[in-house]
């Protein structure tokens, strides 16, 4: 049976409204940026027991991991509509990070050192490796269009999933 869930399409609404306002300025402090950042954090220190590559691209896939499995873990549990919340926070993450691409060249952006060494700006370091670095902008734009498309696949699926497809939590 369909039934429309006013609370999850105000929630929907909310998200759509929000997502709006921070893809204006991706740079501005954002509602989940401190949970990011520790999971960007965590990253480095899960993957770099892989090398100094993997340990700097695993800010950024940390970053990603965690709303992403998130996302995943709703999924199949069949809870539709708080996968499609999470994987607003995936798009918000993509948008975190190409503000951080697109500062490569520039390196303006206040780092976070853990373990009291300098601080490495990851970006940099990444797009220098692959002879990319002149083309901070353009995959940074990348990954905010990214971030655009998930958002917006999100809100549809949010207001899809509003519609309540009785939804199995087992």
């Amino acid at each position: 049976m369909k039934n429309f869930n006013l609370l999850k399409a105000l929630s929907t609404l909310v998200l759509a409204i929000y997502g709006i306002v921070i893809a204006q300025d991706p740079s501005d402090y954002g509602f989940l940026d401190r949970v990011d950042l520790v999971a960007h954090e965590a990253g480095h220190m899960l993957f770099s027991w892989f090398g100094r590559f993997m340990m700097l691209i695993g800010g950024t896939l940390g970053q990603l991991l965690v709303p992403a499995a998130f996302t995943v873990y709703f999924w199949f549990r069949n809870e539709r509509f708080s996968s499609a919340v999470t994987l607003f926070w995936t798009g918000q993450n993509f948008f975190n990070i190409s503000v951080y691409v697109k500062d490569a060249q520039a390196m303006m952006l206040p780092l976070v050192s853990v373990g009291g060494g300098d601080a490495i700006h990851d970006w940099n370091y990444l797009l220098t490796k692959f002879g990319l670095l002149r083309h901070d902008q353009a995959v940074g734009s990348v990954m905010y269009a990214i971030g655009v498309l998930l958002i917006i696949a999100s809100v549809i699926l949010g207001g899809y999933f509003s519609i309540n497809r009785e939804e199995e939590s087992g």
